[in-house]
Formats: C-alpha cells, sequence, structure tokens
C-alpha cells in the first residue's frame, strides 16, 4: 500500500499488506479483546475516550497535516476534522451511559424492560475524504458502548489509519480494541464471513456498499450504510441572498468538493436566479487554489489521478449533451490532482451532472418556477442525503421539510454532521444512522428482557 502526496505525486511511504495469517491472528485478538471489553464500567470506557479527545486536540495541527498530506485537503480544515473528532469523543463519553441506560416498560410481569448490550467486534468499511473523522464518528459510539473495532481503512491513507490506532492505543484502550487492517479491498469479504465479525459499517460509493451489503445479506449480519450524495441547495426570493450565495460556495467547497454532503445542485427560484448565480460564481473566482499546506489555500488537488480525471469525464460528457459551462472546466497544469472550480448551468435530463453525484470542485446551477418545482428537481435523483433549503416563508420552510425526500434538512444552513443528531440517508444514499442516540443503538443487541415472580 502506498501513501502519494496528492499535491505532487510524491511517494511518502509504503506498507506491507497483512499476510492471511496475520490478519486471522487480528481477528482472534479481537475476539478475545471484546470479551474483556464488553465488562468494562462506563466510567472506565468514558476516561479512555476523554483522554482521545485531549489527544486529539493538542496534536490537531500534526494530525491535520499528515491527512493534508495524504489526501491533500486544506491545511486548516484539517486541524478542524481532527478538533470535531474531539467533540464525538467527548460526546459520547458523557452520555453513551445515558443513551444505553435500561428502560423499563409497563406489563403485567414483575418488571419488563428494554437493555441494550455490545453485539461484538464491528468492521467498519471508511472512506478517505475525512481520514479522522469518518472513523472517530463509528469508533466513539461503537467502542462505548462495549464493542470492539477493526477498521478497514481506504487504500490511500493507511498513515491516518495507523495514526487512529495510535491514537486510541495512547488514550488507554487496548490495541486490541481497536484494530487496523491494512489489506485490499478485495479481502473485505473473507473479513465479513468471518463468524468473529459480528457487524459491519460502510462508509463509500454505492458498488462497494452494494457488495458489503450483499455478503452481509448472505451471512445475516448487521450493516449501516452511508453512501453517496447528490444534494440539493435550494434558494428562494425570499432567502437572504447574499449570505445563502456565500454560504453555497463553502457547501459546494468544503474538502475540496470531496465531500457526500457537500451541496451538488443548486436549485434556484427564477425570479433571482440570475443574481445568485452572479454573486455564486464571483464567489467561486474568489477562491484561492494552491499547495494545501498553505493557510492561505481554500482548494487543493483531488485526491488522486482517477477522481481527477472521474470528474473531468463527467463535466466534458455534460457539456457535450448540451450543459452551459459558466466558469472552470478544465484540468490545472503541473504536478498533483487539481481540477479548477466549474459551474455548469442549463443542464439536460441526460448529462452526468443531471443526476450523477460529481465528487470534485463542480456545482450544478438549475432554474425552477415554484417551490413544488424545486422539490420534484431535488427528490429527481436516486440520492437522498442531506438538503439545504433557504427560506424566510414559513409555508415554504414547512413544505420543504416533509416533501425533500432526504435524511436531513437544513433550513438557512449548511448541511453537516453533528454528534447530537442523527446522520445518514434514504434511497441509494444507504439506510442506518450514525451519530446521536440512534447511532450508538445501531450496533447493539436491544434485548428484551421479562421478570415475572
Amino acid at each position: 500500500m502506498k501513501s502519494i502526496n496528492p499535491a505532487t505525486g510524491q511517494t511518502l511511504d509504503e506498507f506491507d499488506e497483512l499476510t492471511d495469517a496475520e490478519l486471522d491472528a487480528c481477528l482472534e485478538r479481537a475476539a478475545r479483546a471484546f470479551e474483556h471489553h464488553r465488562s468494562t464500567s462506563f466510567a472506565e470506557r468514558a476516561r479512555r475516550m476523554t483522554r482521545a479527545a485531549e489527544i486529539l486536540e493538542s496534536e490537531k495541527n500534526d494530525l491535520g497535516a499528515l491527512m493534508t498530506l495524504e489526501m491533500g485537503k486544506p491545511l486548516r480544515s484539517a486541524a478542524e476534522e481532527a478538533a470535531k473528532c474531539a467533540w464525538v469523543c467527548r460526546h459520547y463519553a458523557e452520555h453513551a451511559q445515558a443513551l444505553l441506560a435500561d428502560e423499563d416498560v409497563q406489563t403485567e410481569a414483575s418488571r419488563s424492560y428494554i437493555a441494550c448490550q455490545p453485539l461484538g467486534a464491528v468492521l467498519a468499511v471508511m472512506p478517505w475524504n475525512f481520514p479522522f473523522w469518518q472513523v472517530f464518528r463509528f469508533a466513539a459510539p461503537a467502542l462505548m458502548a462495549g464493542n470492539v473495532a477493526v477498521l478497514k481503512h481506504a487504500s490511500n491513507v493507511p498513515r491516518c489509519a495507523l495514526a487512529i490506532a495510535d491514537v486510541l492505543r495512547r488514550a488507554g484502550f487496548d490495541c486490541d480494541e481497536f484494530q487496523t487492517l491494512l489489506i485490499a479491498s478485495s479481502r473485505v469479504g473473507d473479513v465479513i464471513r468471518d463468524p468473529r465479525i459480528a457487524a459491519v459499517t460502510l462508509t463509500g460509493s454505492e458498488q462497494a456498499g452494494s457488495e458489503v451489503a450483499s455478503v452481509a445479506g448472505k451471512m445475516i449480519k448487521k450493516t449501516v450504510l452511508e453512501l453517496g450524495g447528490s444534494d440539493p441547495f435550494i434558494v428562494m426570493p425570499s432567502a437572504d441572498l447574499d449570505k445563502a450565495a456565500k454560504v453555497a460556495v463553502k457547501a459546494r467547497m468544503v474538502n475540496n468538493g470531496e465531500s457526500c454532503i457537500a451541496a451538488k445542485r443548486f436549485i434556484v427560484h427564477r425570479d433571482i436566479a440570475t443574481e445568485f448565480e452572479r454573486r455564486f460564481v464571483a464567489g467561486m473566482q474568489a477562491l484561492v487554489i494552491g499547495d494545501p499546506m498553505d493557510p492561505r489555500t481554500d482548494v487543493g488537488p483531488l485526491a488522486t489521478p482517477k477522481i481527477r480525471d472521474d470528474v473531468a469525464m463527467q463535466v466534458d460528457r455534460s457539456i457535450a449533451a448540451g450543459a452551459r459551462l459558466v466558469m472552470g472546466g478544465k484540468r490545472i497544469d503541473g504536478p498533483g490532482n487539481y481540477y479548477a472550480p466549474t459551474v455548469l448551468a442549463d443542464i439536460p435530463r441526460e448529462a452526468p451532472a443531471y443526476r450523477e453525484e460529481v465528487f470534485g470542485p463542480v456545482a450544478s446551477l438549475f432554474r425552477v418556477e415554484s417551490a413544488r418545482d424545486a422539490i420534484t428537481l431535488a427528490n429527481d435523483t436516486t440520492f437522498g442525503l442531506g438538503a439545504s433549503v433557504w427560506t424566510r416563508d414559513a409555508a415554504e420552510r414547512d413544505a420543504f421539510v416533509r416533501d425533500v425526500q432526504s435524511g436531513a434538512v437544513f433550513v438557512n444552513a449548511q448541511v453537516g454532521s453533528d454528534p447530537r443528531l442523527p446522520f445518514g440517508g434514504v434511497k441509494r444514499s444507504g439506510y442506518g444512522r450514525e451519530l446521536s442516540r440512534d447511532g450508538i443503538r445501531e450496533f447493539v443487541n436491544v434485548k428484551t428482557i421479562l421478570i415475572a415472580e
């Protein structure tokens, strides 16, 4: 496995994959660690998780630099990601016990109650785009619930994967309670089939989710899938147009545009569409593209050459289908996987930018006649992860909240993830939830107990 700097193409490090015997030993250690970890107290788990938060906070700049060098996100946002991981650790350290507390239910029996008990070793198949956050938002609730975790991280971020395991080890978790498996994606199916794995969570592409769910389904193992998104960003005439346009730029370009919950389709009422486009394009043009290690940089390289080439192909095919190129639409010459911030408009239904997820710095602009048309267009996709709607009209707000098909609707705000709120999607964006009470309960046995005396 190679760690390659996407800004330069330079190989930073190389790692050998685990052999079959080494992988088997990892899974055996995880099974043994679960028997011990499940019996630790919430107080002890919380002490360790709080220590992990302290390490993440104190080392956020160094950990951020590691992320930036390995996958290309701007250094400023990488440090913020490490700090956000500390937030989710603290959240579950403080609230896991209450979220999983026994729940009494009134029946005719002497006592009836619901208990939440850990399942065992949970396999996490995680992506490269938020290499720390995606892992910690799974690991914090899983470990606090008494499960143990094995991580199969994306193959292009092995140094991040090993660093996460090191943070948790230094925080006090046994090295077998959280393990990083340096294996190829082709071996994930074998891990899922192993009886020592109790459940699986995956964040990634539709194809990866389908393959994991298929194997897990045959083995009758619980899965949580957080897959792609083509999130709408709807702007109506009553909105604060200046604020909406500024947030729109940020919402599209977060993480170099490589985010499942980045706004991708900007659906704007015709009465304000021209002015919104002017402001939005001006904001996109003002972005600083460059070395992601430079604090002044807003947009760095895409994570791999293939991702850049896929984005370029989707844009080229969309233009060939009749989309209007407003700005950008080209690779940036020189080393690294850079692609220019791009805006497309007048996009026909048959164009890739109409309904495919474009995982890079490309925005699609649409004009609609009414709120109802905006809802219809927003739902005209196979995805349903998040949606951002901008209106100060109460009736419009209620209609968007009720009728937009997505796992989240943010009104007059950018879609984001928060440990206090459930996160996940509908349709081909996946199923199950991460974060909040729902997330920590995904990987527990919700056990019914009835005592008759």
